[in-house]
C-alpha cells in the first residue's frame, strides 16, 4: 500500500526544560490521505504536545518514497538515492531519484542506516547526497492491526559482542 507523507509546520510556544517559553516553528511528517485528514491528524498530535493555542501555519505533500526509523536515533535526515538501470535501447545507464527519510545522528550514520534499509534492492543505486531534515518528528497512521512505527534495531558491532562475552 502506498503511503502518502505530508509536512505539516505548526508554530506554538514551546516551554524549555529551563523553564523558559519561545514560539517556534517546528515541521512534522504524517500520513493521510488527504490535506484535511492531515489537518484533522496534526491537530490531535499537537494537543499532546502543547496545552496552548497553536497555528498550522502550511501543509504539503513531502516528497518522500519511504520513511525509516531506527531506534536510538534523534534526528531525521533526507536523503537522495538514485536507483541505476541499463536502457537496452540506448544502451545507457538511467538514473531514477527517490528520497528517503532516515532516522539517525549524524550523516555518517546516515549514509549507514540508507545501506541497510536497501540492502533488499534488487538493482544498483547511489547514495548523492544527505541532508538533515527540519522535520522533529514522525506521525505515521495505525489503523488497528498495525499497533506501532516499527524501529530497525542496529545490528551489534564485533567490540559491543566481544564485550558481552567478556561479562
Amino acid at each position: 500500500m502506498s503511503v502518502t507523507w505530508y509536512e505539516c509546520k505548526v508554530k506554538y510556544r514551546k516551554v524549555h526544560e529551563s523553564g523558559d517559553s519561545k514560539v517556534v516553528t517546528e515541521t512534522y511528517l504524517l500520513d493521510a490521505v488527504s490535506y484535511t485528514e492531515a489537518e484533522n491528524r496534526i491537530t490531535e498530535e499537537m494537543k499532546a504536545y502543547t496545552s496552548e493555542e497553536f497555528l498550522i501555519k502550511n501543509i504539503k505533500l513531502a516528497n518522500l518514497a519511504e520513511v525509516h526509523p531506527f531506534e536510538n536515533s534523534d534526528r531525521w535526515f533526507k536523503v537522495k538515492t538514485s536507483l541505476i538501470a541499463y536502457d537496452d535501447e540506448s544502451g545507457k545507464e538511467k538514473k531514477s531519484n527517490m528520497y528517503l527519510l532516515i532516522q539517525a545522528n549524524d550523516v555518517k550514520e546516515a549514509f549507514e542506516n540508507t545501506t541497510q534499509a536497501m540492502q533488499n534492492t534488487m538493482g544498483d543505486y547511489s547514495i548523492p547526497a544527505i541532508t538533515e531534515s527540519t522535520i522533529v518528528d514522525v506521525f505515521p497512521y495505525f489503523d488497528g492491526e498495525e499497533n506501532e512505527f516499527k524501529a530497525v534495531e542496529k545490528p551489534e558491532t564485533e567490540e559491543e559482542i566481544n564485550e558481552e562475552e567478556l561479562v
